[in-house]
């Protein structure tokens, strides 16, 4: 399994809190590329709900990681 920012924003939009089924099938839905439903498809599936996409790939990068001040425009 591997996660490219590009494969992991196909599930920024995503409903979270979701399992492991629910983003299968949203990935599906949205035409993401293959690699990204084989992605989800190789976590451990043990029916619980991931919260967000930094559950499944903690090193995608959140709005703290940009260094922009919205307050200065």
């Amino acid at each position: 399994m591997y996660w490219t920012l590009e494969l992991a924003s196909y599930l920024s939009d995503a409903p979270w809190p979701a399992t492991k089924d629910e983003l299968i099938d949203y990935a599906i839905r949205t035409g993401a590329p293959l690699e990204v439903v084989e992605n989800l498809q190789e976590i451990e599936d043990d029916d619980e709900n991931f919260e967000s996409i930094l559950e499944i790939w903690p090193d995608y990068p959140s709005d703290e990681d940009y260094l922009w001040n919205e307050d200065e425009y």
